[in-house]
């Protein structure tokens, strides 16, 4: 156990000149109230990060590097006390320093946000290993007791420079999976895997099923699934940016696995096999790119795609080419586009491609979004690459999940 007496040597607020939120914390932790303490670190010694699906822009150094000497070692001290910290509940106990060392500030639970009365479920890290390698995620479990036949469960792929805990506070989707009763899952990109934390979209192995990415996050979600009651007719993938692309690829490969997918600028499978290319179709879209009917008899994936046509990373063609996958191998398809503006004033289009042969069943939504950049519509701007303003992207997306189930066992 650790003794909290430990910590009465740190420095507080002063003539030293130490911050008054370090203050704050380093009382919660003699209070016992590890948990606040960490948050309140965690809020106030994040850096900001570049634009999702770039490479990181320079940054501001770090507090620590900031503040008076005493202060810095201070904060250090506390944090390298709490990394090491296992909370549970009224238990404080020591994480074995191995584990501590690998369990990165990314890791540890995300600061409460405006919207955290509305999703009181449980937000926890679940540890995993993949092929010999530790790969955690996030679940978000709903306060509500699950149906006889399961929940639904939605896959959510961050994008570059996030990782789950950030996109879960930008997206807001665990508040809105609260509403539906929907387990999400938020696996978090290895920096060892992708320097900027980005999925591996455009290589040629991280597009097939069966290897690298689209494999691991596939037993990742099975994984899930073996824990949780889970409705298998009921599960979705999303992301946003090159998770955007790699949710396109998850569905393109595993179409008896996903009921509907979800893809906020992002990319359609295919774009790229190459970094240049990759970053081609990001500027202009897919030159030479194809659509591809599915599989045999493998069905299409119902499509909801959301893109600002004002976005500097992404150009929004990429979302025609993902309607034009969505609608390969059918004969004839009707596109019903509709105009509207949200409930903050942002104009929008609204675009539904239906089989003439099937009008009851919607093959894709295209939400065109006027004005938009490169971020997730209708989010909490606390989260990278989050949007408060506009279409409630998450809500939408699920929306349009539930309103298509798999017809699978």
């Amino acid at each position: 156990m650790l003794n909290l007496s430990d910590l009465k040597g740190l420095p507080f607020a002063g003539p030293d000149g130490v911050p008054s939120h370090m203050a704050e914390a380093l009382t919660l932790v003699r209070d016992g109230r590890l948990q606040e303490a960490t948050d309140l670190l965690m809020s106030h010694n994040s850096r900001p990060a570049p634009v999702a699906g770039t490479a990181p822009a320079q940054m501001q150094p770090p507090m620590s590097a900031r503040a008076p000497h005493r202060a810095a070692q201070g904060l250090a001290r506390v944090q390298a006390l709490l990394g090491k910290l296992d909370v549970s509940g009224a238990k404080v106990s020591l994480t074995p320093l191995a584990a501590s060392a690998a369990q990165t500030a990314d890791e540890r639970p995300a600061e409460p946000s405006a919207r955290r009365a509305s999703d009181p479920g449980r937000f926890e890290r679940v540890a995993f290993t993949h092929q010999g390698a530790s790969h955690p995620y996030f679940l978000y479990t709903p306060k509500t007791a699950a149906p006889p036949g399961g929940r639904p469960l939605v896959l959510m792929l961050h994008g570059c420079t996030q990782n789950a805990q950030d996109f879960a506070r930008g997206t807001q989707m665990n508040a809105t999976a609260e509403a539906a009763g929907a387990l999400v899952l938020y696996p978090t990109q290895s920096q060892s895997a992708n320097p900027n934390s980005c999925w591996n979209w455009f290589r040629p192995e991280d597009q097939r099923a069966g290897t690298g990415e689209p494999a691991l996050l596939l037993a990742m979600l099975r994984h899930a699934m073996e824990a949780q009651a889970v409705d298998a007719s009921s599960v979705f993938v999303a992301g946003l940016s090159a998770g955007g692309a790699m949710a396109a690829v998850m569905a393109q490969q595993y179409p008896d696995v996903f009921a509907a997918v979800g893809v906020h600028s992002g990319l359609p499978p295919g774009a790229a096999t190459n970094m240049m290319g990759a970053l081609s179709a990001m500027k202009s879209g897919a030159k030479g790119w194809r659509a591809k009917p599915a599989k045999g008899d493998a069905r299409a994936v119902p499509l909801i795609v959301l893109h600002g046509d004002a976005d500097k990373t992404v150009h929004h063609r990429n979302a025609e080419q993902l309607l034009q996958g969505a609608a390969a191998g059918i004969a004839t398809t009707v596109q019903t586009p509709e105009q509207g503006v949200s409930s903050d004033g942002q104009r929008y289009t609204r675009t539904s491609v239906i089989d003439p042969a099937a009008p009851e069943e919607v093959l894709a939504e295209h939400w065109l979004l006027h004005g938009a950049g490169h971020a997730w519509s209708g989010g909490d701007a606390r989260g990278s690459h989050a949007s408060a303003r506009g279409v409630d992207a998450s809500a939408e997306m699920l929306r349009f999940f539930l309103a298509n189930p798999g017809k699978r066992q």
